[in-house]
C-alpha cells in the first residue's frame, strides 16, 4: 500500500468490515470443527492480499484498487475486500488465471484439515497468499508453511502481499502436481486448484497419518495417508469450485454430453458432481440411472481411495458395489 495506506477513515472501515465478515463466517459455521480459526481470520488483514482485483460487470472485468485517487472507489474496494466472496486477483486474455479464494469456503476447508501445532503444511496453489498468512498465524512459526504456484508473477505477487502482512512462510516457483521434496515431509497438504486425481508426489511428501485436503470434480475431498503411499477418505459435504492447477494434467472440464439427461438432473449440482466423479467410466444415462436409484447422494457418501495399484471413486463403502477408476 502506499499514499493512502493510513488514511484514518479506511484504516477503520478495514477493521470494521473484518470484523463483520468474521461474524458471517461463524454464522455460517464453516469453522465449528476447529474454532481457533475465528481468532486467525480477525487477526489476518485480507486487503493487503488484494491491493487491486476485478469484479465481474456487464461486458468483462471492473479493476478496484486500494491506490485510486476517488476516496469513494478506495471504499468500495476495502468492502469488496472484506465481501464473503472470492475475489479475481490475475487475469490474461479474459481467462481467470488466479484469484483469492471466497474466506468461508477457506475457514471451512482450514478447520476440515485439523492443522495442530506443530505441523509442517504445504499449499498448492499459493494465489494471494492470504491463505498461507492464515496458516503461517495459526502456527506461529512461518517456517512450517510452504506454498507453491507455477506462475512466477502469482509467487513474486504473494510473496510481496506476504511481506507487507508480516508473514514469511517459504514461497516456491514451481509445478504443484510434484510437491516440494525439498521441504518435506509434510503433516497436512491443502490444495486451493483443481485436479482430475490424487497426484503421487503428495502422498510420498505426506507422513503416514497425516492429512490431505483438495478439490475434486467441484467436491473437496480429506484424504488420510497411510503405511506405503496409500490414502482414503471421504467428500465433505460442501460443493467447492477453483481455478484448475496449471502443469497438472487436465482438469475438470465442463461436463459434456448431458443433452440425452432430464433436465432434472443436467440443472442439479449433485448429479453433476456425480457425472464429473465418474467420467470416463459412466455415461450420462447411467450415471443419472445410479444417481436416482440410490436416492440422489450428497457428496459426503462419496469417497476416494489411492493405492500403488490406481486411484478410484467410490459410494458409501470403498469395498462396495460402486466404484469408479479415477484418470492416473
Amino acid at each position: 500500500m502506499g499514499a493512502h495506506a493510513l488514511d484514518k477513515d479506511l484504516e477503520e472501515l478495514a477493521v470494521s468490515a473484518r470484523a463483520a465478515l468474521v461474524r458471517e463466517i461463524e454464522a455460517s459455521g464453516a469453522w465449528a470443527a476447529d474454532p481457533v480459526w475465528r481468532d486467525v481470520f480477525a487477526a489476518v488483514p485480507r486487503h493487503l492480499f488484494v491491493p487491486y482485483y476485478y469484479v465481474g460487470v456487464l461486458g468483462g472485468y471492473e479493476r478496484r484498487w486500494g491506490e485510486h485517487p476517488d476516496p469513494q472507489a478506495r471504499e468500495r474496494w476495502m468492502k469488496g475486500a472484506y465481501a464473503d466472496e472470492p475475489l479475481a486477483t490475475r487475469l490474461r486474455d479474459g481467462q481467470l488465471l488466479s484469484s483469492s479464494s471466497q474466506p468461508s469456503l477457506m475457514a471451512l476447508m482450514l478447520a476440515a484439515l485439523g492443522v495442530e501445532d506443530g505441523d509442517r503444511v504445504l499449499e498448492i496453489g499459493a494465489g494471494s497468499g492470504y491463505n498461507a498468512a492464515l496458516l503461517a498465524h495459526r502456527l506461529g512459526d512461518d517456517d512450517l508453511v510452504t506454498t507453491i504456484d507455477l506462475e512466477p508473477e502469482i509467487t513474486e505477487s504473494a510473496r510481496r502481499h506476504l511481506d507487507t502482512a508480516r508473514y514469511h512462510p517459504v514461497v516456491v516457483t514451481g509445478d504443484g502436481a510434484r510437491g516440494v521434496p525439498e521441504r518435506a515431509p509434510f503433516d497436512r497438504i491443502i490444495a486451493t486448484c483443481a485436479l482430475p486425481s490424487i497426484p503421487r508426489a503428495w502422498l510420498d511428501q505426506c507422513r503416514p497419518g497425516g492429512r490431505i485436503l483438495t478439490p475434486l470434480a467441484t467436491g473437496l475431498v480429506l484424504l488420510t495417508v497411510g503405511e506405503g503411499g496409500q490414502a482414503e477418505g471421504r467428500f465433505l459435504d460442501s460443493p467447492a469450485y477453483f481455478v484448475p492447477l496449471r502443469g497438472g494434467g487436465p482438469s475438470d472440464a465442463e461436463p459434456a454430453g448431458l443433452g440425452a439427461v432430464p433436465r432434472r438432473g443436467r440443472e442439479d449440482d449433485l448429479f453433476r458432481f456425480l457425472f464429473a466423479l465418474t467420467r470416463g467410466s459412466l455415461d450420462p444415462q447411467e450415471a443419472y440411472a445410479l444417481w436416482e436409484r440410490e436416492g440422489r447422494p450428497r457428496r459426503d457418501r462419496y469417497g476416494i481411495t489411492v493405492t500403488g495399484e490406481g486411484e478410484w471413486a467410490w459410494l458409501d463403502d470403498p469395498e462396495g458395489p460402486y466404484a469408479w477408476p479415477l484418470p492416473g
